[in-house]
């Protein structure tokens, strides 16, 4: 079992950043890979971006690619979400999950992961 708090989200203006962390208890961090997607309101959660289990590759959409950056630091069990060149369109609820072992083949789609935290909210304004 795998327990993940998200925090750092807030009201910002758009050209700001935020760094989202994810904080992780229960089994050992080093074997499992996380991700963070969000939710806007009235519309389906999205893939924001992954990291593998050792924290050598990661993955971004299209839309977050060159503005927001994935790292881990295993040693405090949490991951982190750099959010820089903020937009209006980026404000959502912001979701932090996990799976275990290497990212699935599937790694852009919430069925692919067996853990979620509760979410932190990001609002951009213009």
């Amino acid at each position: 079992q795998v327990q993940l708090v998200e925090s750092g989200g807030g009201l910002v203006q758009a050209g700001d950043s935020l760094r989202l962390s994810c904080a992780a208890s229960g089994r050992t961090f080093s074997s499992y890979s996380m991700a963070w997607f969000r939710q806007a309101p009235g519309k389906e959660r999205e893939f924001v971006a992954a990291i593998t289990l050792n924290l050598a590759s990661t993955y971004y959409a299209d839309s977050v690619k060159g503005r927001f950056t994935i790292s881990g630091d295993t040693a405090k069990r949490t991951v982190y979400l750099q959010m820089d060149s903020l937009k209006p369109e980026d404000t959502a609820v912001y979701y932090c999950a996990s799976i275990g072992g290497r990212l699935p083949t599937g790694w852009g789609s919430p069925k692919s992961y067996d853990y979620w935290g509760q979410g932190t909210q990001v609002t951009v304004s213009s």
